[in-house]
Parts: structure tokens; C-alpha cells; sequence
């Protein structure tokens, strides 16, 4: 190989890293700013009490907050299930009860980012929400279930008492995307539990 090929092809393998280097950074930098815009309009919504998008274009908004200190959780839930708020976060399912009111709240996410850590999660566990009128329950993990798509028993609606329903797409390791299985992970309020 002559010595004039062995520089392009160093300069060119220079310029695509280069090129990789700053994508990753710029989606990287991206993530970071979009979860400062989140947080923003959650503050936003808290003291003012109004629906406030986290960038003017959005189809989404910040409707809760879930916490799980014992797997470090603390995700900002936004408002649907499209694909532009799973993105960024947790989604509300608008059919169901909302958050921390009476009925069954359930929220979705991918299983890879958000809800990696429900693959760890275990009966007893405490799940936190927060919505934005300063309100905050906690509920206890029932159980967890792998269910076909196709099975939406799930969706029910409970009126006689606080649910949390956590549904992501499983298994948690598979390499093709969507599939046939979710994971669905149910929770009662503690004063149910309690009473």
C-alpha cells in the first residue's frame, strides 16, 4: 500500500470518528436538555397548576412523578403513550384513573430505559407518584405478570380502591423491539392495603 492511500484512509477513519463522537454528544446533550425542559415544566405545573409543555411543540406533558428510591427511580410521567413521550419518559395512559386517584392508574415505558428496574422489582416493594396538585401515594407491589398482548385484563378499571399498574414490553433482554409479551406489574395503594 503506498504511503499516500495509508494517509487518506487515517485522515478518513479520523473524520467518521470525529463525525460518531459528535452525534453521540449531540443526542447526548439532547437527553440532558429535554430532561431540563421536563423538570422545568413539572415545576411549572406544581406551583401554578396549569399543563405546561416542556418545549412549545410538544404533544406531551408532565402529569406525575414515580419514585422508587430503593432502585434509584425518580422519572417525570408525561402525558400519553405516543412515541415522542416514551421517548422522554414514562407515559400516562389517558383511559385509565389519574394519578393518585381512585381507580387503577396505569402507566407504560420501554423496557431498556425507564422501566429497566421493574425487571428487579419484588412484592412488598414501595412505588411512589406524585401529581401535580402536590398529592402523593404510595403503593405496595402485588404481583408481577407476563401476559400476551392480546391480554388486556390489566386495563380494568377498579373503583373501589388505588391501583398502579406498570406495563413494559418484555423479555427485558430481547434484541428485536415490541413483540408479543408485556410486563405488567400491580400495586395497591397502602391505605388499601391497609384497611
Amino acid at each position: 500500500m503506498k504511503h499516500g492511500s495509508v494517509h487518506y484512509l487515517s485522515t478518513l477513519m479520523f473524520m467518521v470518528a470525529i463525525v460518531l463522537l459528535t452525534s453521540g454528544g449531540y443526542i447526548h446533550a439532547k437527553a440532558q436538555l429535554a430532561q431540563w425542559l421536563i423538570a422545568s415544566a413539572w415545576t411549572q405545573a406544581t406551583d401554578d397548576k396549569v399543563q405546561a409543555k416542556p418545549w412549545p411543540w410538544a404533544d406531551t406533558w408532565p402529569v406525575a412523578r414515580l419514585e422508587a428510591p430503593q432502585y434509584k427511580v425518580d422519572h417525570y410521567v408525561l402525558a400519553g403513550t405516543t412515541g415522542e413521550s416514551l421517548a422522554f419518559g414514562p407515559g400516562y395512559v389517558f383511559a385509565s384513573a389519574a394519578p393518585t386517584e381512585q381507580g387503577n392508574t396505569i402507566i407504560a415505558a420501554h423496557r431498556d430505559t425507564h422501566f429497566e428496574f421493574l425487571q428487579d422489582v419484588q412484592q412488598g416493594d414501595v412505588i411512589t407518584i406524585h401529581n401535580t396538585k402536590g398529592q402523593q401515594r404510595d403503593y405496595i407491589v402485588q404481583d408481577m405478570t407476563v401476559v400476551d398482548k392480546q391480554d388486556v385484563a390489566w386495563l380494568e378499571n377498579v373503583t373501589s380502591s388505588h391501583q398502579l399498574t406498570l406495563v413494559t414490553c418484555y423479555p427485558f433482554n430481547a434484541i428485536q423491539v415490541g413483540g408479543r409479551l408485556r410486563y405488567v406489574v400491580r400495586a395497591v395503594s397502602r391505605e388499601d392495603v391497609s384497611a
